[in-house]
């Protein structure tokens, strides 16, 4: 194979590594609970492609190929570690798919289970986020030390263990049953939205990991939208992110210095993104289950009006930080709250917003309140969101 064709080669398996790597070691650790041997199975059979694939040419279905290669090489590693008891599920695993043509229709996609596992409560909640950014979407130890401001020896061995956790403590890789499902959902969301979360805070707008780690981050909700399409604030997580990731060409200027909000320029902003953004909480609003994400994407989208009108309506986003204090009455809301009530009724009636040890200290809440909106919230267009009498969010359906 010439060169060419060898870069070629290169770049399919780095594809199909990308959108392959989660599926396939969520099928493979789901039949063992072994997450670490998966992953060395299958980091063994990219290691193959590399070799065959540009001398023999590539595989008509590469993700059956890889998961075929990787499945012998989970029997080598058990075999090798001389675990009888745990070869046996890795054995009846071999002789369950021999097939590879079939692949596509038949590959059960257990990406889903794998992140409820990630997200499991057995499990350190700190590791949670690190957890999904290795085994579903492939970075390693490094990567994600760099992101939590560890050492990778550190964050390596933390993997270890909650890896070790899944497999001694008997995890059981299913989707939580209905009583269970909101707040094991809940789990994997904070764990999606705190890698994006990592990746934003960038402030110095210089490190490529940061934006690298926002958009795995992204993936990962586009993964879990695919996986659960009728969960309305998986709908609104993704909306959320987006907003913010639209904005992200007018944080900074020439010169690197940090732009907010109110002077970012809006023709900087991804309409192609805020329109995707928008989408997701218009089909969110429809399922009669308003949550947090969701009213964090309604507050960023009526920011996002500016880029129509050239002002903003503090007024709906009192109203939209009301409802998210009554679901989620943290620190971050009421002080986004108060920011958001000074810039619609004056400074002074921010100190209406603080009750308590709390009213002490409104002054710097409320700055700080005004700098996670100057941050966070997203740009937009001619959708507005309406609060209904019920609390829930409606959103146009059809554009002017």
């Amino acid at each position: 194979m010439n060169g060419s064709g060898q870069e070629s080669t290169h770049r399919t398996i780095e594809r199909v590594a990308r959108e392959s790597y989660g599926r396939l070691v969520a099928y493979l650790s789901s039949h063992t609970r072994d997450v670490a041997s998966a992953e060395d199975a299958l980091s063994n059979a990219l290691v193959a492609a590399l070799t065959r694939w540009p001398r023999d040419g590539m595989p008509q279905n590469p993700e059956a190929w890889l998961l075929t290669t990787a499945r012998h090489s989970l029997i080598d590693l058990v075999r090798h570690q001389r675990v009888a008891v745990a070869s046996e599920p890795t054995l009846l695993l071999l002789r369950e798919e021999s097939k590879e043509a079939t692949l596509s229709e038949e590959f059960p996609d257990e990406r889903l289970k794998l992140l409820f596992v990630c997200a499991h409560p057995a499990i350190d909640p700190a590791m949670h986020t690190p957890l999904m950014l290795q085994t579903v979407l492939g970075l390693d130890a490094a990567r994600i030390a760099h992101a939590f401001l560890v050492s990778p020896t550190t964050m390596g061995q933390r993997l270890v263990r909650a890896k070790t956790k899944i497999h001694d403590g008997g995890i059981q890789f299913e989707v939580p049953q209905e009583r269970e499902l909101p707040q094991r959902l809940d789990a994997v969301l904070e764990a999606i939205y705190a890698a994006f979360g990592i990746g934003w805070d960038d402030m110095a707008g210089v490190d490529q990991r940061g934006r690298d780690l926002a958009e795995e981050a992204i993936w990962l909700a586009r993964v879990l939208l695919q996986l659960m399409p009728r969960e309305a604030e998986v709908q609104g997580l993704l909306a959320l992110m987006l907003h913010c990731e639209a904005r992200r060409p007018a944080r900074r200027g020439p010169e690197g210095r940090y732009v907010p909000l109110s002077e970012q320029d809006s023709r900087q902003w991804s309409l192609p993104l805020i329109e995707e953004a928008e989408g997701h909480l218009a089909e969110a609003s429809t399922r009669a289950r308003t949550g947090r994400f969701q009213l964090e994407a309604a507050i960023q989208s009526v920011h996002a009006e500016r880029a129509r009108s050239g002002r903003t309506e503090w007024t709906a986003i009192v109203l939209f930080y009301e409802q998210l204090i009554r679901i989620s009455p943290t620190l971050g809301t009421r002080t986004g709250y108060a920011a958001a009530v000074a810039e619609a009724e004056g400074p002074e009636a921010r100190w209406g917003c603080w009750t308590g040890s709390t009213r002490t200290m409104s002054p710097v809440i409320s700055l700080i309140g005004r700098c996670a909106l100057t941050c966070c919230n997203g740009s937009g267009r001619h959708l507005r969101p309406r609060m209904l009498s019920n609390g829930r969010l409606a959103w146009p359906r059809t554009r002017p």
